[in-house]
């Protein structure tokens, strides 16, 4: 086997396992009422607490929609599953990535005081790219259609 391949094998390995991690851990807890969101964002009024209570706010409203939390599970499961298939890797890094660019942002606007988090995150954001970039061959007669351009 190629280095290249073997590389890709272990980036998609640790994308698509991050993703369904992730992914599940959406579902292992119990989504919480909107009136212990309340009382839980109450605790951090305090301005010191700023970036907590931006967090509760963003994770526990995404949660009381009673659906984008779950669904947000459910892409990161299918696209891990895509990425570690090996076949369809193209697709599941596509798919993923606008999932992989909010948690980096999360982490970057709202979780900064966590130096190692975020380098794990941009690590994933990386590797991300990296998939999509080693399969740019297989990308260009999607993107450049060169004979679309003519007038009619």
């Amino acid at each position: 086997m190629k280095p290249l391949k073997i590389i890709n094998l272990i980036f998609s390995l640790i994308l698509g396992g991050m993703l369904i991690y992730g992914g599940f851990d959406k579902f292992s807890k119990q989504m919480p009422a909107p009136t212990e969101v309340v009382v839980k964002a109450q605790k951090f009024q305090d301005i010191e607490q700023h970036s907590t209570l931006q967090k509760i706010l963003y994770i526990n409203g995404l949660q009381q929609t009673n659906y984008f939390w779950q669904f947000l599970g459910v892409m990161q499961i299918v696209c891990g599953l895509l990425i570690i298939s090996q076949v369809f890797t193209l697709f599941g890094a596509i798919m993923a990535f606008p999932i992989v660019i909010n948690i980096f942002f999360f982490h970057l606007f709202l979780e900064f005081d966590e130096p190692l988090e975020l380098l794990k995150v941009a690590g994933l954001l990386a590797i991300n790219c990296w998939l999509i970039i080693a399969a740019r061959k297989q990308l260009k007669p999607i993107i450049y259609q060169p004979e679309k351009l003519t007038l009619i």
